[in-house]
């Protein structure tokens, strides 16, 4: 079974992303049904949509919306399936609910998106973390990649423009193509910058 314009996917693994191993135990993490932050956002790939020419095939790993998977209670208290939810281990999502995917243990950004890593920050008058507006290309798209903006190139972005994500225990930022305002040269000062929580232990 196809749709005409949604991809059926399922979950790589579980819904909720919500345990971790320490040692031989197990800890939740959390409780709570609605709380983006545990839900799961790998799923594979069960079909492509019928009517979409599209980069992303049967059987890839992708990186969704965190409302894909996510549970939830109406006015009355009942618990509720997403939108997307179609039958067991069957959702409905549209293009746009896909940030990344995989092929041959590869990641690559759908048209119009790239991601960057952020920056540490080397300025020590200030308390950030990281350096604002600037990072390094992980996953490009095509046009950027025709624009000679490839993996590992150093880029600055517009304000506003990032969504941030975790992805295998790295932490970086969404950003529209449109959005890559400028290609740097490496100053041999960079160092990326990954928090302690996101990385796995």
């Amino acid at each position: 079974m196809r749709s005409i314009f949604n991809f059926i996917v399922a979950p790589k693994e579980e819904r909720y992303n919500n345990k971790k191993q320490i040692g031989d135990n197990e800890l939740i993490l959390n409780t709570e049904i609605s709380d983006h932050r545990y839900i799961s956002r790998n799923a594979i790939v069960l079909e492509t949509p019928l009517a979409e020419k599209t980069d992303i095939k049967k059987g890839d790993e992708v990186i969704v919306h965190h409302n894909v998977f996510r549970r939830w209670y109406d006015v009355r208290g009942k618990e509720k399936n997403s939108s997307s939810y179609f039958e067991e281990d069957k959702y409905f999502i549209t293009t746009d609910q896909i940030f990344l995917y995989k092929r041959k243990d590869k990641w690559h950004a759908p048209k119009g998106f790239c991601f960057v890593k952020p920056l540490k920050s080397n300025d020590k008058f200030t308390t950030d973390q990281e350096r604002p507006l600037i990072g390094i290309i992980k996953y490009t798209d095509k046009a950027l990649e025709k624009n000679g903006i490839k993996n590992e190139c150093l880029v600055g972005f517009t304000p506003s423009s990032e969504y941030e994500f975790v992805i295998e225990g790295e932490r970086m930022y969404r950003v529209p193509t449109n959005s890559i305002s400028i290609k740097y040269e490496y100053q041999g000062d960079e160092e990326e910058y990954n928090p302690v929580w996101c990385q796995p232990t």
